[in-house]
């Protein structure tokens, strides 16, 4: 009995340390950090980013080898099937568990993602913590090849960061994931928006491909974000421009850092740079009916003083207030009432705040949510604090003027 339980042991444990049989060697695979998606006919096209990790390791003043990245592209029924014919092209087996970027064409778009979303979450080898983004105006296969700047070679990385950066320091641009656009998609009561992003400087006949787009003080071609792009479920319905998009930031509580920039009592313009912004949604019955409460307290400082205005007084600082209110209220509703009128989608996300709140008044709206969208009275309020006015009590340009 011993002897059988000795045996039962060993074979759990050899079992147990059999290796990985789906191994793959580093100088067998080739990194991939950026996918983009595009549609052509009946067809998808497949471009793919890779490293090159000669050029990418290379000490500094040796000689160049080559470009940091190299791109491919293919076709087929399926992007599985287009992915798999482009052993074709490819020197390596691709690898996309480092995949930083997802870039969906505008046309691929306006049909439909829901199959791409659904290989990429089918599929074992992808990870789905990378960003997705919409190319604005070019096929997604032309963002891939856009060189960048030195302080970045790898335009994945560069688009990467340069998204978290204008996401927390502006508040234009969303992050992402690929959860997070299908947990969106297919919720009740909101609907995805992604970042856009557009080649800007460059001419269609000008080449942006090689080093020579940035051996110049101004690179001929640069790679901008653009925008939000608007669904509804898994289509996309259009564009937000870019004050739009920082509305819809500020609703979601997304605005980690950005300045408003507004107009003196008496001319001139004056920026806040704003340190806090809370956002909170709640669904409210009116006369028995549902209606939406946008609340948001935003905490700032004077960052740029262009108008003659004492900032010594404390009577000064609260018209500045009431200003930067009313400005950023009157953004915040202009951009939802276009939204109703243009897109009937619920990018908010008031339906899931009505759930949340007024879930008995949920259970007769949420078949017919969109319709019921466009009609939904919406309050917005927005509480503006000052805190401090800089390194300066007063500016003395106002001195140089008397």
């Amino acid at each position: 009995m011993k002897r059988i339980v000795f045996l039962i042991v060993i074979l759990v444990i050899v079992i147990g340390i059999t290796g990985c049989w789906n191994r793959q060697e580093l100088n067998e695979i080739a990194i991939t950090v950026a996918m983009g998606l595009d549609k052509r006919g009946n067809q998808y096209q497949v471009s793919v980013q890779i490293v090159n990790p000669s050029e990418v390791s290379a000490k500094k003043g040796s000689a160049s080898k080559g470009t940091p990245v190299a791109t491919y592209s293919e076709t087929g029924k399926t992007v599985s099937e287009a992915l798999r014919k482009m052993v074709n092209k490819a020197p390596r087996v691709l690898y996309f568990s480092h995949l930083r970027l997802l870039v969906i064409g505008e046309g691929l778009a306006k049909e439909g993602i829901g199959e791409v979303l659904d290989y990429l979450s089918r599929e074992y080898s992808f990870r789905t913590d990378f960003y997705l983004v919409i190319s604005k105006g070019v096929p997604a296969e032309r963002i891939l090849e856009v060189y960048t700047l030195p302080q970045e070679v790898i335009p994945a990385n560069k688009i990467f960061r340069s998204l978290q950066n204008s996401s927390k320091l502006w508040g234009a641009a969303t992050e992402i994931t690929l959860d997070g656009v299908i947990s969106d998609a297919t919720k009740d009561g909101k609907q995805p928006v992604l970042s856009g992003i557009s080649i800007t400087g460059a001419k269609e006949s000008e080449s942006i491909e090689t080093k020579s787009n940035v051996e110049h003080v101004k690179p001929i071609g640069s790679l901008t974000f653009s925008g939000m792009a608007a669904f509804k479920k898994d289509k996309m319905l259009g564009w937000l421009n870019q004050q739009e998009s920082r509305a819809y930031y500020y609703i979601e509580d997304k605005v980690d850092n950005t300045v408003e920039t507004v107009s003196c009592p008496d001319g001139g313009n004056i920026t806040i740079e704003i340190l806090r912004s809370r956002s909170d949604i709640k669904g409210i019955l009116t006369g028995g009916k549902p209606e939406i409460d946008v609340q948001l307290q935003v905490e700032g400082n004077l960052d740029e003083v262009q108008c003659d205005l004492n900032l010594t007084t404390e009577e000064n600082l609260q018209r500045l207030e009431k200003i930067t209110e009313s400005h950023i209220q009157a953004n915040l509703e202009k951009t939802i009432n276009s939204v109703k009128r243009q897109y009937k989608s619920d990018i908010f996300g008031f339906g899931e705040a009505i759930h949340r709140t007024l879930p008995r008044y949920w259970v007769d709206l949420k078949n017919n949510w969109n319709d019921h969208f466009v009609e939904l009275p919406v309050h917005v309020s927005v509480d503006v604090k000052i805190r401090r006015i800089g390194t300066l009590t007063d500016s003395f340009v106002r001195r140089l003027k008397e």
